[in-house]
């Protein structure tokens, strides 16, 4: 029978060794920093709140911990060193330091992960749209190590130049261009007002076109059909398998397999069941 006050002891020890430890955690914009004590995992809030960053923590109590200092660059490049590094390129931010990413190379992501998609990075700093980056996976997320110095500057420069310019992605051409880089590029330019308008126009002439009776089948048809049928459907018929996918508002990022086991991963149009991106 187990001794509980042996147990009650070992909780009181493991306590008092959490409240004296100092540790080193990354930490989004309102999240939650962690660290593993006698092989038990502690979530903390950290104090300030809106503390977002690399940091070295230190347990107030079994709930909270406090930034005590920022590490410096040796200590965190030897945590950094633990974690699996892949070569990505940045299409856009989402909020704060976390950017939405795309690999440089899919097969390699493909091979390491078993699957090729784009990714959030957490905490990257002094980079701009379409830099090449390496960043570290923890096994949940992934964060930003540094800037890819081994890739050619140019693609990036050419990519801005293009987006600024609201190039359609099938007009994007230049030597040495990838499909990688390509639907980085269409991933950034989703969120251009420029493309955002082009799109509702494109709806709203479809919409003129389409007839009363044409309208209302459709309306039909997309109340009688779940959206992942109607997925399925769509990929069956043209030869491929749905894995998952998820809402992004106007569209479904989906994760799909040809037939020959490929991994695709693509942004799908919810009204008219079309790729507007695809990888």
């Amino acid at each position: 029978m187990t001794d509980i006050h042996h147990l009650l002891n070992q909780i009181a020890a493991q306590e008092a060794q959490l409240t004296g430890t100092e540790f080193l955690a990354p930490c989004v914009l309102g999240g939650a920093v962690r660290t593993s004590v006698a092989n038990i995992i502690y979530t903390f809030t950290p104090q300030p709140t809106d503390f977002e960053g690399w940091g070295i923590f230190k347990p107030i109590d079994e709930k909270t911990a406090e930034v005590v200092e920022e590490p410096n660059l040796p200590q965190l490049a030897e945590y950094l060193k633990l974690l699996q590094p892949l070569r990505l390129r940045l299409a856009y931010v989402l909020r704060g330091q976390t950017w939405l990413a795309y690999p440089m190379n899919e097969s390699d992501m493909q091979q390491r992960l078993g699957t090729a998609k784009p990714v959030l990075i957490h905490l990257v700093t002094e980079a701009i749209a379409f830099e090449p980056v390496i960043a570290r996976f923890d096994g949940s997320a992934w964060w930003f190590d540094e800037i890819d110095r081994r890739a050619e500057p140019q693609p990036a420069e050419l990519l801005r130049e293009q987006l600024q310019q609201g190039t359609m992605p099938e007009n994007v051409r230049f030597s040495g261009m990838t499909p990688e880089m390509l639907t980085t590029y269409e991933l950034a330019l989703q969120q251009t007002e420029a493309y955002q308008l082009r799109r509702q126009h494109r709806r709203q002439v479809r919409e003129q076109r389409e007839t009363p009776s044409r309208r209302r089948r459709r309306h039909r048809e997309l109340l009688a059909q779940g959206d992942e049928q109607r997925l399925r459907q769509a990929l069956h018929q043209g030869g491929g398998e749905l894995r998952e996918f998820r809402d992004r508002g106007e569209y479904w990022q989906v994760e799909w397999t040809t037939s020959d086991g490929q991994h695709h991963s693509s942004a799908i149009d919810k009204d008219e069941l079309t790729v507007i991106s695809s990888g």
